[in-house]
């Protein structure tokens, strides 16, 4: 019987927490058991029983962003709000999922890596799930169901969502501009893909 008492549920806690910042600092490759165990403040023994090995302490610390990922397909499946309003929320909660753990989301997002158990666990719930949440909502907006029309549009708008959290800091060096904040910038975005389908509606 697996009885897990608070004492270790908050050290297994500070250890994922000690991982994350020291991801931020230093890095996948930096990381290491010791430092971590340094940072949480407890000693490797206690590392290596709550999580066995480094790579699967990583795997916990992905599996989080994982989570925060999947929770926000949650909002597509309700039909009883307006489909451009219920995408626009899912986009929003979806960058700021990924503006939580900017330095896992680069690892696992943009560079493509597939290793740990818990990035497989998002392709898959991606390939099951999430691009159908993805083109219900589109199709009820354009009004098309052609499966590559709808995958495109998906493309493009998590695409064009994701660019300016990527390139930000090098976007206002060289310009000398902020971009605005996330709501404006989904707005402006859903204006220019479905202005037709509003204009039908008013």
């Amino acid at each position: 019987m697996n009885n897990i008492t608070e004492s270790e549920f908050t050290k297994k806690e500070l250890i994922l927490k000690a991982t994350l910042n020291l991801i931020k600092k230093q890095g996948f490759e930096g990381v290491t058991m010791r430092k971590i165990a340094s940072e949480a403040k407890v000693n490797v023994g206690l590392v290596n029983y709550h999580f066995g090995s480094k790579d699967k302490l990583i795997n916990a610390v992905i599996q989080i962003l994982v989570d925060s990922l999947k929770e926000t397909f949650t909002i597509l499946d309700d039909d009883s709000i307006e489909p451009r309003q219920r995408l626009k929320q899912f986009l929003l909660q979806y960058i700021n999922a990924y503006y939580q753990y900017p330095f896992i989301a680069q690892r696992m997002l943009v560079e493509g890596t597939i290793i740990f158990d818990s990035q497989k666990e998002f392709i898959h719930f991606m390939k099951a799930f999430g691009i159908k949440k993805m083109q219900h909502t589109v199709e009820q907006l354009i009004g098309k169901t052609e499966p590559e029309t709808l995958i495109i549009i998906m493309s493009n708008l998590l695409g064009a969502t994701f660019l300016p959290a990527l390139i930000e800091p090098l976007y206002e060096k060289v310009t000398g501009f902020r971009f605005p904040e996330m709501e404006k910038r989904i707005d402006l975005l859903l204006d220019r893909y479905f202005s037709d389908a509003n204009s039908e509606k008013t």
